[in-house]
């Protein structure tokens, strides 16, 4: 039997590589224009809900799991350094940071409550919360959007095509129209890179 040869063995995996590259490019672009074309007027008022609250002297805070932790702390750290504009901190925060937060409660208390006890301690009536769930489905999440409403504060759901459940409980909501958790998180940084830019052009 004749052997496939090293190099065209390669290039076998060259294509299959580029072809999966390329298809997932592709897909992401397409979730972004259904974006464009479905969430122009939701992202832009989250951005005025947020930019509202700042200018008030309020503050805005940013929880969800594993990837949507990571966006909650990038689009935090983008308003509390700066995005595009060197101007004054504005008061943002995520709660994912302080491990021993989060394991104290998760330990003690159970690990649904690990949002909901810090928005308890940190948020007051004006404030913003901002829940992220690809799903809408983390209980901890909901649980954290349901105490900040207790409070008074404002509260954003961003959220796929899944979380409209979740996002019937917040007063204002993003949902991108996408099943695919990549794709979602894909785009949620992207929305919080825009809102970004809309706040510091406000401020």
């Amino acid at each position: 039997m004749q052997k496939t040869p090293l190099a065209h063995k390669r290039s076998v995996g060259e294509n299959n590589e580029a072809s999966t590259t390329l298809t997932a490019i592709r897909k992401s672009i397409e979730t972004k224009e259904l974006v464009a074309k479905q969430c122009l007027d939701d992202i832009i008022e989250m951005a005025h809900i947020m930019t509202t609250s700042l200018q008030k002297g309020r503050k805005v805070v940013f929880f969800g799991n594993g990837g949507s932790a990571a966006d909650a702390q990038h689009i935090s750290a983008e308003l509390v350094g700066k995005f595009k504009r060197t101007r004054p901190a504005l008061r943002a925060s995520a709660l994912t940071t302080n491990t021993s937060v989060l394991t104290a409660i998760g330990n003690d208390i159970g690990f649904d409550e690990i949002f909901s006890r810090q928005v308890q301690a940190t948020l007051e009536p004006d404030d913003v919360a901002v829940g992220i769930s690809t799903s809408g489905r983390s209980q901890n999440v909901i649980k954290g959007i349901q105490e900040a409403k207790k409070i008074g504060a404002r509260t954003i759901a961003l959220t796929g095509s899944g979380g409209r459940q979740f996002a019937s409980l917040c007063d204002h909501k993003v949902i991108v129209p996408s099943d695919d958790t990549q794709r979602i998180q894909e785009c949620h940084i992207m929305i919080g890179h825009i809102v970004c830019e809309l706040i510091e052009e406000s401020m």
